[in-house]
């Protein structure tokens, strides 16, 4: 080792066209040198002056011997440090009198051992700044805010040292290390490299032309492939690379083929540079299972069905955000059990193109009904679900129908094969921007993007509007080698939210992503645009939104407003977009900034899912006890055997859940001025539950979707028979699930109904049916059959409850027949018809809903139970009609009542 400089501060810039042998700066005293190690990578130095000449920087092992008798090698797969600024490190340390370094290494050899930290090529010494962090780093780390700030040069080479290898380590006053560990990068790769320009595939006359954002690769080289699979590359191009985007030119003999990219990248999951394979993350189209990106031109007039570009003329009217209902329907459960439909489309796309079929004469009896639109559970790249149909394996469900309706056979049956079938929600994500190719009629090519344009356009015409069920909240996998793993690959450490240790954060289930980083909040709001322009869909639903930053849902929203008829095809005025505004997990609290609950987004008109009414209703929560009963399922009137507590505590229970009921009718209003059980006016956000939090929290009343169920937890009918006494009759659970959907179908606010509801829809009280398969997730549009009784759900999700759950499923009583079914679905369209009888129903405004709304309230008459409910409310009798009466009747009111018209 030569002694040439030893320098705190080093001002470092790259010049990777020059090579120096190493000189010795005269300039800078003995007492400042850094040693420099000959056979590692070289840096060209500039000293701060002008007058300093370039030095190439050969970093040393060590600027002092360094004993890490506490540490080993694992401190390195720790990321506990974070490079927030071109010119800041925050680390939680406080090192007093001692010092700390920054230690890189291109080959990613850095090494810790009794000697200290080896393998760099550089060593930084590091300067606090005991001032802290500033503002701007506050506002976008808030969770690191108490961290300590260390101050490195400003004319650092910072963009070229994020390709490398980085570590941190503090010593103490005698030089030993007390504490060493690898670097996040967000912050500082978005001050130096967020970028606006094109990325993904673009197609000209001439030439398809390719950009990746991947300022942390080494190098990045695309495969060009003639077939989906299979067989060498026709080429491999190396990209080049101007301020972290990395783009080529190629010939347009290219569209039509595939592409891979190969990504030379340090891992911080591994501790290696790792030559990782990836698609595109701005991939528009894909081969089966998206083992190669697909080069299609969305443009292009072959992709488009007759028709297709005066789609947007065709579109039902919609006056007003107010006007929407939502249909929430998954599409393998649409047709796979549909006997009318040609088996060729069962389960795809396909199937909402036919006439007259089960399925799509009840979504026009819908339609005509009202409803507006329909939400569409996962349709982008997911896994879980192999694309080629070949693979999928099935059980004979005549087999599984002879089994007695409380047995566990079929669960077993169904369990057996649940990974290798054609069944799964699709809540995990490989990318966002392409449809799903197990729905298609063949995954590979451009056949699902044109089938997937035949749906909506096929919705179009019945009159429905398509809402698309996207999640940005998190990805399927992660790290280097993962099949399903892209934007991990691409820019490791970056798309993914970590936790302080840089460990991935999973509260939402696995792999967070992390929208409050530049680059990945312009992925997602790119997206959008692309499924609204490219495929004209009407709306999007966020599952767990609220792990999404606020700024991110409003400047998704302004930007689909932005979109214009004339200049974009579409008119993104009548884009709506609503989500789980749930707040939990690292997010909670606005942890990571302000993020997109339910309260942060109040004023914005995004609308949130309003648990209050759903839980005031069914009784309890998701999560409580499964007999805890509510508003509709009996609670005081109709005990069912749960220790709900005393009278008193099971009347304040019941009177409490009234006015959160009447809230929710009002559309979730915060300012909304109630009478409250206990004859005191308050607001809805004065209105408390759980643990003291306001019912109300809504500005305007789009921004309330009211519901009682969705594709989560048991159906409604389910539930209904879960919590309801055993005792009373198939018809009593019959008129509390019409009970119920009529609450949600005559509020304020946006009414959201699961599929199935208005028909009585059962799982056979599966609580998760998300890899349930097609058998427990059953749909019958001929009414023959509401799926109950088809065994015990399956044991992962239910084994707790199957005690609870075998003697209703064996009680044949508990199914309900045809006739039930179909009543069920008549009255359910005609309250729909009532709601679009009158706009009073539809209010577009918080004042509107104020001054002319009759609210629940306590009527004073002979009994305590009579003070519980309303004086008139709309009884359901067993025919299954609605009729007016005054409360005292003969009519059993123990489901509840409706708020007096």
């Amino acid at each position: 080792m030569v002694d040439v400089l030893r320098v705190p501060f080093p001002v470092l810039q790259s010049s990777p066209s020059l090579s120096f042998k190493p000189r010795l700066c005269p300039l800078i005293p003995p007492s400042r040198r850094l040693h420099l190690k000959s056979n590692s990578l070289l840096f060209p130095l500039f000293c701060s002056s002008p007058s300093f000449f370039k030095l190439p920087l050969r970093c040393s092992s060590s600027s002092m011997p360094l004993q890490l008798s506490s540490l080993s090698q694992d401190s390195l797969l720790y990321s506990r440090a974070y490079w927030v600024t071109k010119t800041i490190i925050a680390w939680n340390v406080d090192v007093v009198e001692g010092s700390c370094y920054l230690y890189a290494s291109k080959v990613a050899a850095l090494s810790v051992t009794d000697n200290g930290i080896q393998g760099h090529d550089l060593e930084i010494k590091l300067e606090e700044d005991r001032s802290g962090l500033p503002p701007n780093v506050i506002e976008k780390f808030p969770h690191i805010r108490d961290y300590r700030a260390f101050k490195l040069p400003p004319v650092l080479d910072a963009k070229n040292l994020v390709k490398c290898q980085l570590a941190v380590a503090e010593f103490n006053s005698q030089g030993k290390c007390r504490n060493a560990t690898g670097l996040q990068l967000p912050g500082v790769l978005d001050e130096l490299f967020s970028y606006d320009g094109p990325l993904g595939a673009f197609y000209s006359a001439e030439a398809v032309s390719l950009c990746l954002w991947a300022p942390t690769a080494q190098a990045v080289y695309a495969h060009i492939y003639k077939d989906p699979v299979g067989g060498c590359p026709l080429e491999i191009i190396p990209l080049e690379e101007t301020n972290g985007v990395w783009s080529t030119k190629g010939p347009k003999s290219w569209e039509g083929c595939y592409y891979m990219y190969e990504v030379s990248v340090y891992h911080p999951s591994t501790l290696h540079i790792e030559k990782c394979y990836a698609n595109d993350p701005y991939a528009r189209g894909l081969s089966a299972d998206g083992k190669r990106t697909l080069f299609v031109n969305l443009h292009a007039d072959d992709l488009k069905p007759e028709g297709w570009d005066e789609l947007e003329d065709m579109k039902p009217d919609i006056l007003s955000f107010s006007d929407i209902s939502i249909y929430e329907l998954h599409i393998r459960d649409f047709s796979a059990n549909d006997d009318t439909v040609n088996a060729d489309f069962r389960g795809g796309y396909m199937a909402f193109t036919l006439k007259d079929s089960a399925g799509v004469l009840h979504l026009k009896k819908l339609s005509k009904a009202g409803i507006t639109h329909v939400h569409l559970l996962p349709t982008f790249q997911f896994a879980a679900v192999d694309d080629e149909k070949e693979n999928w394996k099935y059980v004979d469900s005549k087999i599984l129908e002879k089994l007695p309706s409380d047995s566990a056979e079929q669960q077993e049956k169904i369990t057996a094969i649940q990974d290798d079938d054609a069944y799964n929600w699709g809540y995990n994500p490989v990318l966002w921007g392409v449809p799903k190719g197990s729905y298609s009629s063949d995954p590979n090519g451009p056949c699902r993007i044109v089938e997937f344009r035949k749906m909506i356009q096929a919705l179009t015409h019945i009159g429905l509007r398509v809402v698309l069920d996207v999640v940005y909240n998190h990805l399927h996998a992660n790290g280097p080698f993962d099949k399903d793993s892209v934007l991990d690959k691409i820019v490791p450490g970056y798309y993914l939210r970590r936790n302080t240790d840089g460990f991935i954060e999973n509260s939402t289930c696995v792999n967070n992503t992390a929208s409050e980083h530049y680059m990945v909040e312009r992925l997602i709001i790119d997206d959008l645009l692309s499924w609204a322009i490219n495929y004209k869909v009407d709306g999007f639903r966020f599952d767990l939104m609220g792990h999404i930053m606020k700024r991110t849902m409003v400047k998704a929203k302004d930007a689909l407003c932005s979109l214009t008829k004339e200049r974009d095809g579409v008119d993104g005025s009548r884009i709506y977009i609503y989500g789980e505004g749930w707040d939990f997990g690292e997010v909670a609290k606005n942890g990571r900034g302000i993020n997109a609950s339910q309260f942060n987004l109040c004023g914005t008109g995004i609308g949130s899912f309003n648990d209050r009414i759903r839980d005031a209703m069914l009784g309890g929560s998701p999560f409580g006890p499964p007999l805890q009963q509510g508003f509709v399922t009996g609670l005081l009137l109709e005990p069912n055997g749960h220790d709900h507590g005393t009278k008193d505590v099971e009347k304040a229970m019941l009177a409490s859940a009234k006015d959160h009921i009447q809230v929710g009718l009002a559309a979730n209003l915060r300012g909304f001025v109630l009478t409250d059980f206990e004859g005191k006016e308050r607001k809805g956000s004065e209105v408390l539950c759980y643990g003291g939090t306001p019912v109300g929290y809504a500005f305007c009343p789009t921004e309330t979707v009211n519901y009682v169920s969705a594709h989560d937890n048991e159906t409604l009918f389910d539930i209904i028979s879960l919590k309801t006494p055993v005792g009373i009759s198939v018809e009593d659970r019959c008129r509390m699930n019409h009970f119920a959907t009529s609450i949600i179908a005559l509020t304020q606010g946006i009414p959201f109904f699961h599929a199935g509801d208005e028909m009585l829809r059962s799982k056979s009280l599966d609580r998760d049916s998300y890899n349930s398969g097609d058998w427990f997730n059953r749909l019958d549009f001929t009414y023959n059959s509401n799926n109950w009784g088809v065994g015990l759900p399956p044991k992962q999700k239910n084994e707790n409850s199957w005690p609870l759950i075998q003697p209703r499923l064996a009680d044949p009583s508990f199914k309900p027949q045809r006739s039930h079914i179909l009543a069920a679905v008549e009255n359910f369209t005609d309250v729909l018809c009532i709601r679009y009888s009158s706009p009073l129903f539809r209010l577009r405004t918080a004042n509107a809903i104020q001054l002319p709304f009759v609210t629940l309230r306590t009527h004073h008459s002979e009994t305590e139970d009579q003070r519980l409910l309303p004086p008139v409310s709309f009884s359901l009798f067993k025919n299954g009609s609605i009729k007016r009466n005054e409360y005292g009747s003969t009519t059993p009111v123990h489901h509840g009542s409706l708020a007096s018209l």
